[in-house]
């Protein structure tokens, strides 16, 4: 089937304006996901599946990635590792596709969001059942607790432009998220996000920080190192809801 070569496809599906973006882009994705993506983009346009479509068998990786890793052992943990890689990579080609075949929509950029949202609440849940020495204890709760977290967080930054758009106004830039009311904050802000703690609840890190849990436990015995990892998780998933909320309300993004 005849179709784009890969450089033809790579100049529409990853200009530079997204190959660019500093918060809009995983480290992933800059490290090394847009260079096997745009290959996996290559075949999907020889298909008849539509980008909303890939971005359905995102969500559906993702999913599967948090039932799995609440399973025990360490291969569960592996393969809801590579299940997320697998989501990151879905992630990247939806929107490529959706650039090459020129269907873009709002229903797809909608779509790509609740996969996020899913993603990361299903790993925390899934985290929390395979933490649990019964079913349930607390550890499943804990579980439940960070990926409302999780979910809290995501919807903070999501309101921002929901919020805008209901006064009238265009979305949030980059630029506002670094411009702070208060000297101090914004100095406050750069010393939190250089700590990088909040990326343990999200699902590429966590996934890899789960199986190295998962190999300390098969070594030692028992499920402390993920049970560890799960208390981890709730702090820091409530401490970065708290922040994030606080730094939202001190930059200028709501003006």
């Amino acid at each position: 089937m005849s179709g784009p070569s890969v450089i033809e496809l790579r100049a529409v599906a990853q200009p530079q304006t997204t190959m660019d973006r500093n918060s809009g882009e995983h480290w992933a994705g800059a490290l090394y996901m847009r260079k096997l993506s745009i290959y996996v983009t290559w075949a999907l346009a020889r298909t008849p599946l539509t980008p909303n479509q890939v971005t359905g068998l995102m969500i559906l990786a993702g999913l599967l990635a948090g039932a799995v890793l609440a399973l025990p052992g360490l291969w569960a943990a592996v393969a809801a590792a590579v299940l997320i890689q697998v989501y990151l990579l879905l992630d990247c080609s939806d929107g490529e596709l959706a650039r090459w075949t020129n269907r873009t929509s709002i229903t797809g950029v909608y779509l790509d969001r609740v996969g996020h949202y899913f993603a990361e609440a299903a790993l925390l849940i899934g985290l929390g059942f395979r933490a649990s020495a019964t079913l349930p204890d607390w550890y499943t709760v804990l579980g439940f607790a960070a990926a409302l977290g999780a979910i809290l967080i995501k919807s903070e930054t999501d309101l921002v432009d929901v919020a805008r758009a209901r006064s009238g106004l265009v979305a949030t830039t980059e630029a506002a998220a670094e411009h702070f009311q208060s000297r101090r904050l914004g100095m406050a802000r750069k010393v939190v996000g250089a700590l990088r703690f909040h990326r343990v609840i999200q699902a590429v890190e966590l996934s890899i920080i789960a199986v190295i849990a998962a190999v300390w436990d098969a070594v030692a015995g028992g499920v402390t190192a993920t049970q560890v990892l799960m208390v981890a998780c709730v702090i820091f998933a409530g401490l970065q809801t708290v922040l994030h909320l606080v730094s939202i309300l001190a930059s200028r993004r709501l003006a």
